[in-house]
C-alpha cells in the first residue's frame, strides 16, 4: 500500500522549486533527475563524470549539470550557495566490494563507509548550517540492504543503515531548531536495472544456485529507475506533516517504516 498520496500532496508545485540530485548521472539517481525535469522543475544535477552529465543536460531539458565530488565537505556548502535549492535529493555512492566477509580487506570492507555515509553527512551537515530555506525537503536514499542485510557486500548494508539513521538524527535538529526542513530516507529494494544492482543480483543468484530469472521473480514487480523517479516525485510534493522518517521503495511503490 502506498501511504503517502492519499490526501497528502502539499500546495507546493514542483516547477516552483529547484531540485539538487547528488549522483544523477545514472541509476536510480539518473531516473530521479529526469522525473523532476519533465514535470518542470529546475533540475541540479550533481556527479563526478562530465560526460555521464552532458549527455543528460543534452537529452532532457530543464537540467543544469554540475561536476563536483559529492564526498568532499566543501562541495554541499558552494552548491547550496550557488543554486539556492528547495530539494536535495541524495542518491551518490560507491558500488561496493561483492564477496563473502572472509575474501575481503578492510579497505574494501569499509569502501561504503567512506563513501556513501560520509556523502549523506556532509549534506545534512550543510542542510542544517546553512540551513536550507524553509518548506525545503531533504531525500537521503540510503538501501533496502539498510533492513535484510547483505553478506555479499562487506559494510555495505551498515553504512546504508547508517544513512538511515542520521537523516533522523538531521530532522531531530531541524526540528528543534524550528527550521522547518523535512528529512526522510529512501531504502529501495534491490534491482537489476541499475549497474550496482545488476551485479549484487548476479552474485546472489549465484550463492543461491539459482538462475538470475527465477532470483528476480523472488524480488516481485522489478524497481526502475523511473519508478524511483515518480515515487519521489510523490514525496516532494507530499505534505511534511504527513511524511514518515522513512520509506521502503520497491517496484510497487512506497511504504512507510517506522
Amino acid at each position: 500500500m502506498n501511504t503517502v498520496s492519499n490526501n497528502a500532496v502539499s500546495t507546493n508545485a514542483v516547477s516552483e522549486r529547484t531540485t539538487l540530485v547528488v549522483g544523477a548521472s545514472s541509476g536510480l539517481g539518473r531516473g530521479i533527475a529526469v522525473a523532476f525535469a519533465e514535470a518542470g522543475a529546475p533540475v541540479v544535477a550533481v556527479a563526478r563524470t562530465a560526460p555521464a552529465l552532458a549527455e543528460l543536460a543534452a537529452t532532457t531539458g530543464g537540467i543544469t549539470p554540475e561536476v563536483a565530488d559529492a564526498s568532499d565537505a566543501a562541495t554541499p556548502g558552494i552548491l547550496i550557495d550557488r543554486h539556492r535549492p528547495d530539494n536535495v535529493i541524495v542518491v551518490a555512492g560507491a558500488r561496493p566490494a561483492i564477496g563473502p566477509l572472509h575474501e575481503l580487506t578492510w579497505e574494501s570492507f569499509s569502501v561504503n563507509w567512506n563513501a556513501d555515509v560520509r556523502i549523506a553527512f556532509h549534506w545534512l551537515r550543510e542542510a542544517l548550517l546553512k540551513p536550507l530555506s524553509p518548506g525545503s525537503r531533504v531525500i537521503v536514499v540510503s538501501s533496502g540492504a539498510a533492513l535484510n542485510g547483505s553478506p555479499l557486500s562487506g559494510g555495505y548494508a551498515g553504512a546504508k543503515a547508517t544513512q538511515r539513521f542520521i537523516t533522523g538524527y538531521a530532522q531531530d535538529e531541524a526540528r528543534r531548531a524550528e527550521l522547518g526542513i523535512a528529512f526522510t530516507a529512501v531504502l529501495p529494494q534491490l534491482t537489476p536495472a541499475t549497474e550496482l544492482g545488476l551485479a549484487a543480483v548476479n552474485a546472489y543468484a549465484e550463492r543461491a544456485e539459482l538462475p538470475v530469472a527465477d532470483y528476480l521473480r523472488q524480488l516481485g514487480d522489478p524497481l526502475t529507475p523511473q519508478t524511483a523517479g515518480k515515487a519521489l516525485l510523490e514525496l516532494a510534493q507530499a505534505d511534511a506533516d504527513r511524511l514518515a522518517p522513512a520509506y521502503r521503495l520497491s517496484g510497487a511503490g512506497l511504504h512507510e517504516l517506522r
